[in-house]
């Protein structure tokens, strides 16, 4: 009877589902807005779909630049120390800082527009050594295209943007180039730091048509500053970011981040289970959502066409 029992054991033992690994998962963002918090849910919700939940088997650890570049390098270097598994990287100033503190510790980048412009890898589908991660870059062409449907007569856009963010200088030179086509023209004015975003945004009173602000995490986590200019002066005011526009940007068309951050999990996860990084082609976000705020956009002098409206994924009254 013995063997029988022992052969019965052995094969609930096969039967029962595996159990994931105890892992610690360092997450870092330059700054805290909805867009880098959806992503950061999305990532811990595909973890604990993996087998991964807080508690139990998993360390979820996560610390926020709060806009300084300084306190991000400090944060990577400290991750670093700690040694967990893998370190996800939210946004360009913190994926630049992790990259530059380690070599060893597996790197998962998401939220990066540019990759290869902010030095993160040498190539997109082979990128080497510990980094691979998630661009986010936008599709800038179709949403200049998007302006001119809602404002027709608009001739010159508004670039609101931290100059000291890489991937908002990587967007500014596609911006040129995409409204080269479109026959329009681009004015800029930058911000260093959140402070300093209702004041650039005043700037471009008189001087553009409209207002473009792109995935940039200084000028979005002030966003309600530019806001307040905009419907002062009658500016729409536009962004890349879809989370934005239930803050009152008029529209945008772009990832949902929560999305974005379940891509990313997902590379996450074959990290976890023994691909190599440097292995893994860097990928672009899959999804674009288009949402507009029709309340938005009567403050700030325009009306959205039923074209806009009637493919819009969401509108907000």
């Amino acid at each position: 009877m013995r063997p029988i029992l022992l052969a019965l054991a052995a094969s609930l033992v096969l039967s029962l589902p595996a159990k994931a690994d105890d892992v610690t998962i360092a997450v870092t963002a330059i700054v805290e807005h909805p867009a880098l918090d959806a992503a950061r849910k999305g990532v811990l919700d595909v973890l604990t779909a993996a087998g991964y939940k807080e508690g139990e088997n998993l360390k979820f650890v996560f610390e926020s630049a709060q806009g300084n570049p300084a306190t991000a390098a400090q944060i990577a270097r400290q991750f670093a120390g700690d040694e967990p598994n893998v370190i996800v990287p939210i946004s360009t100033p913190s994926a630049q800082a992790v990259v530059s503190a380690t070599r060893d510790i597996p790197v998962v980048f998401t939220a990066v527009s540019d990759p290869l412009g902010a030095q993160l890898v040498k190539n997109m589908d082979k990128p080497g050594g510990n980094v691979t991660g998630l661009s986010d870059m936008s599709p800038v062409g179709e949403h200049l295209a998007l302006i001119k449907e809602i404002v027709p007569k608009a001739k010159t856009i508004g670039y609101l943007y931290n100059s000291g963010e890489a991937n908002s200088v990587s967007l500014l030179a596609v911006l040129k180039a995409e409204a080269e086509k479109a026959g329009l023209k681009v004015v800029e004015s930058a911000a260093t730091k959140s402070a300093e975003v209702q004041g650039a945004a005043r700037a471009l009173v008189g001087r553009a048509d409209a207002i473009y602000i792109p995935t940039d995490n200084t000028i979005i986590s002030a966003l309600e500053g530019a806001v307040a200019v905009a419907e002062e002066s009658k500016l729409p005011l536009f962004t890349a970011d879809t989370d934005s526009v239930s803050r009152s940007s008029v529209a945008a068309l772009g990832f949902n981040y929560y999305d974005v951050g379940k891509q990313t999990g997902e590379i996450v996860v074959r990290v976890l289970k023994g691909e190599n990084p440097g292995d893994i082609a860097v990928k672009t976000a899959a999804g674009s959502d288009l949402v507009v705020n029709k309340a938005a956009a009567a403050k700030m002098g325009v009306t959205l066409p039923e074209s806009v409206l009637s493919r819009a994924n969401k509108v907000i009254d």
